[in-house]
């Protein structure tokens, strides 16, 4: 075996960069977030690993709710300053255009091309807070839609390397999903 032993860190390159959004002490409130996945199909369930110590799982604890809103790259500066900056000291309420939509404390960006609005369904505390959250509903610009769903290329998100704290933009096609697999020819 030719491999290094790295240890138990996180190295799953790419991350995707996200917005997490919460009302906390009546204003929106917004953090850059890396740990963010999809666990579930139908319903859709959502999870995002955030420090107890950020101000925004006040908002999540309290209103049980929260939203994931996916930027584009044209917004780096605003997204690298809300992962800078805390709540607590600054009023980030001001940074985006905030709406609402059928949970109504859970604020989500104008500015960011999808956003996902989730109610809390589980938190598991560990050093950190895993929050799991069933999407209620998903909103997209009109901009970044392709056959009516989301486009990747369109949307253009940023993404996270870890360790080396580097934001990066997606690429070009590699190959289709659960296609490309089908020409594969096992070696004999």
């Amino acid at each position: 075996m030719d491999k290094v032993k790295l240890g138990a860190r996180t190295y799953l390159n790419p991350m995707p960069v996200v917005l997490v959004g919460a009302e906390v002490k009546g204003k929106p409130n917004y953090m850059t977030a890396g740990f963010v996945a999809v666990l579930n199909y139908q319903p859709v369930v959502m999870a995002i690993g955030l420090s107890a110590k950020h101000h925004t799982t006040l908002g999540i604890k309290k209103n049980r709710t929260f939203s994931v809103n996916i930027p584009s790259a044209k917004l780096i500066k605003e997204v690298d300053y809300c992962g800078l900056v805390s709540g607590r000291n600054v009023d980030k309420s001001k940074v985006f255009s905030t709406f609402y939509g059928k949970l109504k404390t859970a604020p989500m960006i104008e500015e960011c091309e999808v956003s996902y609005e989730c109610k809390l369904v589980k938190s598991i505390e560990m050093r950190d807070i895993i929050f799991l959250g069933q999407v209620v509903e998903a909103y997209a610009s009109p901009r970044c839609l392709k056959g009516g769903a989301p486009d990747l290329a369109k949307i253009n998100p940023l993404l996270l390397s870890v360790p080396d704290s580097f934001y990066w933009k997606v690429g070009k096609r590699a190959g289709k999903a659960w296609e490309i697999g089908k020409s594969y020819q096992p070696k004999k």
